[in-house]
């Protein structure tokens, strides 16, 4: 069937220009497009100004960041390719600085030497040994091995003996920590549940059913 004069052109954006931005839409796209078409360099200032206003008010997110203004200006400019002579408050970005490539952050690649307490365990340790002896270093070990006794519990047995603790720490510090003698840590009841394994609650239907049970008992 042949098509009529009055039909209408649908254009996917697969078959359009790809966006330099897309957190602004392909509207900004052509007003940016329009903006660039204006010969007098004042007209087109202001109206750059106007568009930017748009920008911010499709992209608030942007509030949230440090000098959000010079950022605005900075994607206008990007939206246009770089080619857009007006009277910005800020220097046109080049081109070179987006294709740098971003600082490389160092990742400590070093294994952990004890998985089932994590990375930031050995350094806590490692600010613990250069502490003082005295009260306040045995009560930095104290909590830390409060802390490691739970993260052992999760992920390891039912239960784990302090002394297992206390030599994990010493170990873990190279012997650079003595654990006092006598330190004790705090009792805890196994019947609980609270260091179940994440997402792992086996009790949670019989609960659920002796709890059913109790309410029948209280109707009758």
């Amino acid at each position: 069937m042949e098509a009529n004069d009055n039909s209408i052109k649908l254009y996917y954006n697969t078959e359009r220009e790809k966006l330099q931005m897309p957190e602004y839409g392909r509207n900004v796209l052509i007003m940016v497009e329009h903006l660039k078409e204006i010969p007098d360099k004042a007209k087109r200032s202001e109206q750059a100004r106007a568009v930017i206003k748009t920008m911010e008010l499709l992209n608030p997110q942007v509030h949230s960041q440090d000098n959000y203004e010079h950022k605005l200006w900075d994607h206008l400019y990007m939206i246009a390719g770089y080619d857009l002579d007006i009277d910005s408050p800020y220097p046109a970005p080049l081109p070179e600085a987006k294709a740098a490539r971003p600082m490389v952050i160092p990742i400590d690649k070093s294994p952990v030497r004890a998985t089932h307490y994590g990375r930031n365990i050995e350094s806590i340790i490692d600010l613990i040994a250069g502490e003082p002896d005295g009260e306040v270093k045995t009560a930095m070990i104290r909590s830390l091995a409060i802390y490691m006794r739970q993260q052992y519990l999760i992920w390891n047995k039912d239960s784990v003996a302090d002394e297992t603790i206390f030599s994990d720490i010493e170990k873990l510090s190279d012997y650079r920590i003595k654990v006092p003698e006598g330190l004790e840590l705090t009792k805890i009841s196994f019947d609980s549940g609270n260091f179940s394994r994440p997402g792992l609650n086996l009790n949670m239907g019989q609960n659920r059913k002796n709890g059913r049970k109790n309410n029948r008992k209280n109707r009758k």
